[in-house]
């Protein structure tokens, strides 16, 4: 028997049932004896289009009913080399962002405390910022791979400083990041002037725009990230509207053009190798999407972010055909 909690699954309990934890795993109260830990942040009072991201950590989970534990792509098999349980939610205060931005900075200084790696369910984008404050004090300034339809640089946001389009500026200012490690993949859309995204260029930060990638296989860009990157320690944040919105409709600020899903494994699984510390997928709003599709997405990138974290080998198996696909 493995010493390592696994998923429940689908032959022992039907996929309807059992717990509602992220793939049925068991639930812990803390990160104490964990390797990594799925944890949820309700909130979306950061957003300023559409609500309804503080019910994404439940749609996820509760769409992640169907995922496996073996990765068929990648080898990956992160159940037999980690220990990881869903520890619940983050309690934030929904009628106040700033006390809740201190909420979750001090939530994950505990979570951090015991070595566990935390898997954020996300809730609006601001809460990115408080976390990186965590991470900064556990494991000093981190390079960034920052996944999204916008830069979310603001300087503020009808005039607070924070919301869903600030983090990164904040997290900048409060010196959580690398600057010449920060990689920001997928932006597009219309803006307010034309250096929109030029604040962020002129911290030193990489800035990919969708245009650039569209149609792209990215496998050669994540060598490219890896390399920059190299062994500092990283934090992986993934907004779900980087996506296309014909794929990830349950979203509050939906931009066309956007990556396809097979773009946004490549990306995640680009990364294996990297020294993560944390990551975190942001921005499903279940109301917008009643087939549940952008939640699944979510909960399948959040599974793919488990089967990349340090200690999970990857195993990619052969081809089962004889034929050339190069």
């Amino acid at each position: 028997m493995s010493r390592f909690n696994q998923p429940l699954g689908g032959n022992d309990m039907p996929r309807f049932g059992g717990p509602a934890t992220f793939m049925r795993l068991p639930p812990q109260a803390t990160a104490e004896g964990c390797d990594a830990v799925f944890v949820g942040i309700p909130m979306d009072i950061g957003t300023s289009n559409r609500p309804g991201t503080r019910l994404g950590p439940r749609a996820i989970r509760d769409e992640s009913r169907m995922i496996r534990p073996f990765n068929m792509a990648t080898g990956a098999a992160p159940f037999e080399h980690l220990q990881v349980a869903d520890i619940g939610d983050v309690a934030i205060n929904t009628f106040d962002l700033k006390k809740s931005c201190a909420i979750i900075t001090d939530t994950y200084r505990e979570i951090l405390s015991h070595g566990a790696i935390p898997l954020t369910l996300g809730g609006d984008h601001t809460l990115t910022w408080p976390v990186l404050r965590a991470i900064r004090d556990r494991h000093g300034p981190v390079a960034l791979v920052h996944v999204d339809a916008h830069a979310d640089v603001n300087e503020t946001m009808f005039g607070e400083k924070e919301a869903h389009g600030t983090p990164f500026r904040r997290a900048w200012e409060d010196g959580c990041l690398i600057n010449d490690k920060v990689v920001q993949i997928g932006l597009r859309g219309s803006g307010y002037a034309a250096d929109d995204f030029a604040w962020a260029r002129e911290q030193g930060w990489s800035v990919i725009t969708a245009e650039e990638i569209a149609g792209r296989d990215l496998r050669r860009l994540m060598e490219q990230v890896r390399g920059l990157i190299g062994d500092a320690p990283c934090y992986l944040t993934f907004d779900i509207d980087s996506l296309s919105p014909g794929l990830a409709s349950g979203t509050g600020t939906q931009e066309i053009g956007g990556l396809m899903d097979w773009q946004a494994l490549q990306i995640v699984r680009g990364l294996a190798g990297v020294n993560l510390v944390g990551c975190d997928l942001v921005e499903v709003s279940p109301p917008f999407d009643p087939s549940g599709t952008t939640a699944l997405t979510g909960a399948n990138l959040l599974y793919e972010m488990l089967c990349i974290l340090p200690g999970v080998p990857q195993r990619p198996p052969a081809p089962l055909h004889g034929f050339d696909l190069s």
